[in-house]
């Protein structure tokens, strides 16, 4: 199996945002904008069984749709910088989503993350980069902000062992509910929802 990991897609107008923050850092290396996303819970490889109980889980979350915006940026690695992000606006909902994810997890028999969850799209890894640069990097980009976007679904995503950064396919579609409409038809909302990400 490949590793499997839950995640928030980006949509197209954040995509473009994050985009322009490509660039401008010696040894970066920059992830493609179809692969921008938010982990929700990193899996890992498990096998075929273990992975229809994860989806057949997954899919029993009965949870309402929510807005994020993008805000700010960082780097993971104080004093060897790894990785550049974007960050995520304060929300309740997107904690309590990835915490009953762990939940049922840790019921199916994976090890519990030992990551504290902070929720950010990683925008590049850092391959021998400099502090300064980074340091220069992220000081004229701090006041990095997108819109509001809603989050009406999450996903359950796999990626090849030896690629890091993508490519990324996405393997089931988890919608949550909208508040106002309500969703009567699960299918015919993926559906829907599919013409605003990038997968």
């Amino acid at each position: 199996m490949p590793r499997l990991f839950t995640a928030l897609e980006i949509p197209r107008s954040a995509a473009l945002s994050l985009s322009l923050l490509r660039g401008g850092l010696p040894g970066a290396r920059w992830i493609d904008v179809e692969n921008y996303h938010i982990t929700l819970r990193f899996i890992g490889d498990v096998d075929g069984r273990t992975a229809d109980e994860i989806v057949t889980r997954l899919d029993r979350i009965d949870r309402e749709a929510f807005e994020i915006s993008l805000t700010g940026i960082g780097s993971f690695g104080s004093k060897k910088p790894h990785s550049i992000w974007a960050g995520v606006s304060p929300s309740a909902e997107i904690f309590t989503l990835q915490a009953e994810i762990e939940r049922i997890c840790q019921r199916l028999g994976l090890a519990p993350d030992p990551r504290k969850f902070t929720p950010h799209v990683t925008l590049a890894r850092l391959r021998s980069a400099r502090v300064d640069d980074v340091v220069h990097y992220l000081a004229g980009r701090g006041n990095f902000y997108t819109a509001p976007f809603k989050v009406g679904r999450f996903v359950l995503m796999s990626s090849k062992e030896s690629v890091g950064g993508g490519p990324y396919l996405t393997e089931e579609v988890f919608p949550l509910q909208d508040s106002l409409a309500g969703y009567a038809d699960r299918d015919s909302e993926r559906d829907a929802m599919s013409e605003k990400y990038f997968y």
